[in-house]
C-alpha cells in the first residue's frame, strides 16, 4: 500500500494577510482548509494511510485533526528544528512505508494517483516526479528527458543563453522508493528535493522518471495564486482537468502550420515560427484545450537528424512558444517514410507504418493516453494528409492557407473550414465557432433525416463555414450528416460559359446526386477543384445513405432547381460587403492568379454578373445568416 507524506511545515510569511495566524497547511481554499482538500483527495485515490510532518504551529495543526475523520488514517511527525523538504523526509525515514508519496503543503490538485504509481512501477524507477509545462519556462528550473521518459538532467533557472530545452517544470509531487533515500540519510540538512537530493541521485546513477501530465496541480502560496486557484474551483477548471474526465483537444500539424514551410528543418536554428502562433498557443491554453502537436518527420528515416536531433528542434519550439506564454501539451511524430533510396538513410525506419499521416496511429496513441474526447476536438494542418487524418479519427479539421495550403493534392480530403493562418484558426475554435453554434441551434433543432439543405450567397460570405458548423451540429444530434461543395463543380477557364452558371457544370452535379436526390442511397464519384491550379481533380467517392442530411453549399446553390422529392432547406449567407471584398480580392492575390489591381477588376466584374442574381435569392431563403455581424434574420413569413 502506497503512503502519503505531506509536508506540512511552512510558516506562510507570503501568505500571511490570508492565515489570520493560521499556519499555511490550514489556509482557507474556498471555505474548506487546504489540508482537509489534500487528505479527501489522496481517500478518494486509495491512499489510506498519510504521514504529515509539521513543525510551524503544530499545535494548531494537532487540534485541527481532534475528532475528525478524513477516509484515511493520519499520523502528526513534528520534525523540530526546519530541516528542508527533504530533511524532513529523511528524518522520519524509518516510519515511512516502502513507497510513498511526497506532497507539498501549499499545492492543491486533482491528480490520477493510481495512474501514476503505475507508470512508476512500469518505469522501475527509484523516484518518479510529477512534471508539466508552464507558461514561463525561461524563469524556470526544467527537466530533461530521454526517449524513454527518464530524467537525465535538471537545469536550474537561470540558464544560459540561447540554451535549448523542453519546457518540463517539476510540479512537486513525488513517488518514492524508501530504499532509494536510504544512502542519503546523512544528507546535510537543511536540503531540498528538487535542488538537493534530487541531483545527487540523478548523479549517483538512480533512476528517476518524468510523469508528465495535463492534470491540475497548483502552488498557492501566495495570496494572487490562492484567489487563482478559488477561482478554478469554483468555474469547473479543477474538475476539467482530471484524467477521468474527457479532454477536448486541438491537434496541430507542425511545418507549415507553427513554424514557417522551408523544406525539411534538420537543425533547431532552421526552425521559425510563423506570426502570431505563440499567443495563438496559449489562448488555446487558457480555453483549456489540450494543444497536441501531431507531426511526419522523414528526415529521421532519410538520416538527415537523428531523433535526439528532432529533441533539440522541438526544444526550440518550445522555447518559442514559451517566451508568449504558450505551450504544447503533448508531442507525438512519426520517424518513417515508405520509399528508400537516400544516400545515409535508416533502412529500419524505411517502412509503411501505421502513424505517418494521413493514418490516424499518432492521434490514436494521444486519444487513449490523455483520454481525448474526439467529438469536441480539432485538427489544424496545412495539407491534405491532415485534412485526411482528421476525417479518419472523427475530428473537426482546418485548413491554414499557409504552407501547403491543401496544394499538396496527394488526398481527396476537403476540410471542414479554411482559415488564413494559424491564429485565424484558434479564434474560428475558440470565439466564433462557439457562437454560430448559437446562432445555428433553431436550424438544428427544425432538420430531419433524409434533407437536403441548401447554403448559398456570393463568394467570400461565409457559407462553408456555416456548413461546417451546422454538419458538426446535426451529427452531435445524432444525425448523419455530410456535406459537399459546388466549387467541386467549377469549370476550368477554357470551359466557361457566361455569368455565374457559366462558371459550375451544375448539370454534372444533378447526374452525380441524381440517385440521391431521387430518394435512394447514393454512391457519388465526385471531382475536386485544384483553386491554385485552377483545375478539375479526382475528388474520391462518397457513400450517401438515404437517410443522410445533405447540405449542398456553393454561390449557385440557390439559384438551381434540385429535383428531389426530399424536404429541402434553403439558407443564404450574407455578408458586410466591405468586408467581403476585401476578402475576395486578398483570396486572389494570395492564389497568385492576380496583383492587387487585377484582383479589383475581377470582384468588379463579379460584381456585375452575379451579385443581382444570387441576392435575389434572398428573398427565397428560408433563414438569412449574416456572419460578419453573427446576427439571424428571420424571414417575415416564418
Amino acid at each position: 500500500m502506497t503512503q502519503a507524506v505531506i509536508l506540512a511545515g511552512g510558516k506562510g510569511t507570503r501568505l500571511a494577510e490570508r492565515l489570520n495566524g493560521r499556519p499555511k497547511p490550514l489556509v482557507a481554499v474556498d471555505g474548506v482548509p487546504l489540508l482537509e482538500r489534500q487528505l479527501r483527495t489522496l481517500a478518494a485515490h486509495g491512499i489510506k494511510d498519510a504521514v504529515v510532518l509539521v513543525n510551524h504551529a503544530a499545535d494548531q495543526i494537532e487540534a485541527f485533526f481532534a475528532g475528525r475523520n478524513f477516509g484515511c488514517t493520519v499520523r502528526l511527525v513534528d520534525d523540530g528544528v526546519p530541516k528542508g523538504t527533504a530533511g524532513a523526509a529523511l528524518a522520519c525515514l524509518d516510519q515511512l512505508a516502502d513507497r510513498f508519496l511526497v506532497i507539498y503543503g501549499d499545492t492543491l490538485f486533482d491528480i490520477d494517483i493510481g495512474h501514476m504509481i503505475a507508470a512508476h512501477m512500469a518505469a522501475g524507477a527509484d523516484a518518479t516526479l510529477l512534471l508539466h509545462p508552464n507558461d514561463h519556462p525561461a524563469d524556470s528550473d526544467l527537466a530533461e528527458l530521454d526517449a524513454a521518459g527518464n530524467i537525465r538532467a535538471f537545469h536550474a533557472y537561470p540558464h544560459p543563453p540561447g540554451a535549448l530545452f523542453r519546457n518540463l517544470v517539476n510540479a512537486a509531487f513525488y513517488v518514492v522508493e524508501r530504499r532509494a533515500l536510504e544512502p542519503w540519510r546523512n544528507f546535510s540538512t537543511p536540503c531540498d528535493f528538487a535542488k538537493d537530493v534530487f541531483p545527487a541521485m540523478l548523479a549517483a546513477g538512480q533512476r528517476l522518471h518524468g510523469y508528465v501530465s495535463y492534470e491540475y496541480i497548483k502552488d498557492l502560496g501566495t495570496p494572487k495564486r490562492l484567489d487563482k486557484v478559488e477561482r478554478h474551483l469554483r468555474e469547473g477548471v479543477v474538475d476539467r482537468a482530471r484524467r477521468s474526465h474527457p479532454q477536448a483537444a486541438v491537434f496541430v500539424d507542425r511545418d507549415g502550420t507553427l513554424n514557417e514551410l522551408r523544406g525539411y528543418v534538420r537543425k533547431p536554428e532552421e526552425l521559425e515560427l510563423l506570426p502570431g502562433v505563440a499567443e495563438a498557443v496559449r489562448q488555446l491554453n487558457e480555453a483549456e484545450y489540450r494543444v497536441v502537436m501531431v507531426t511526419n518527420q522523414p528526415v529521421i528515416a532519410r538520416g538527415d537528424c537523428t531523433e535526439d536531433d528532432l529533441r533539440r528542434i522541438h526544444d526550440r519550439l518550445e522555447g518559442a512558444l514559451g517566451a508568449a506564454g504558450g505551450y504544447l501539451d503533448a508531442t507525438f511524430y512519426c520517424p518513417h517514410h515508405p520509399d528508400g533510396g537516400f544516400p545515409g538513410e535508416v533502412a529500419a525506419l524505411k517502412v509503411s507504418c501505421e502513424c505517418r499521416k494521413p493514418a490516424t496511429g499518432l492521434f490514436r496513441r494521444a486519444i487513449e493516453t490523455m483520454n481525448i474526447d474526439t467529438h469536441r476536438s480539432w485538427m489544424v494542418g496545412d495539407s491534405t494528409a491532415d485534412m485526411r487524418a482528421a476525417e479518419q479519427t472523427g475530428l473537426r479539421s482546418v485548413l491554414v492557407e499557409t504552407g501547403e495550403g491543401g496544394a499538396d493534392g496527394k488526398y481527396p480530403a476537403a476540410p471542414d473550414f479554411v482559415a488564413r493562418d494559424f491564429a485565424a484558426a484558434v479564434d474560428l475554435i475558440v470565439g466564433l465557432y462557439p457562437r454560430l453554434v448559437a446562432e445555428v441551434s433553431d436550424v438544428v433543432s427544425k432538420v430531419r433525416a433524409g434533407e437536403l439543405v441548401l447554403v448559398g450567397g456570393l463568394a467570400r460570405s461565409g457559407k462553408s463555414t456555416l456548413t461546417g458548423v451546422l454538419k458538426w451540429e446535426l451529427r452531435r444530434h445524432g444525425l448523419s450528416v455530410e456535406s459537399i461543395s459546388l466549387d467541386r463543380w467549377i469549370l476550368p477557364a477554357a470551359e466557361r460559359g457566361p455569368g455565374v452558371q457559366g462558371r459550375y457544370g451544375l448539370a454534372e452535379a444533378r447526374a452525380v446526386l441524381a440517385d440521391w436526390l431521387a430518394g435512394r442511397d447514393g454512391t457519388l464519384s465526385l471531382p475536386a477543384y485544384d483553386r491554385r491550379r485552377r483545375a478539375r481533380v479526382d475528388g474520391g467517392r462518397l457513400l450517401l445513405s438515404k437517410d443522410t442530411v445533405l447540405i449542398l453549399e456553393g454561390v449557385p446553390a440557390l439559384l438551381d432547381a434540385w429535383p428531389t422529392p426530399r424536404s429541402t432547406r434553403r439558407l443564404y449567407v450574407e455578408a458586410d460587403e466591405g468586408a467581403r471584398r476585401a476578402r475576395v480580392i486578398a483570396d486572389l492575390v494570395d492564389r497568385r492568379l492576380a496583383d492587387a489591381g487585377q484582383a479589383t477588376d475581377i470582384y468588379s466584374q463579379r460584381q456585375s454578373d452575379e451579385a443581382a442574381l444570387i441576392e435575389a435569392t434572398r428573398s427565397r431563403s428560408d433563414q438569412i445568416f449574416s456572419l460578419d455581424s453573427l446576427t439571424l434574420v428571420e424571414q417575415e413569413s416564418q
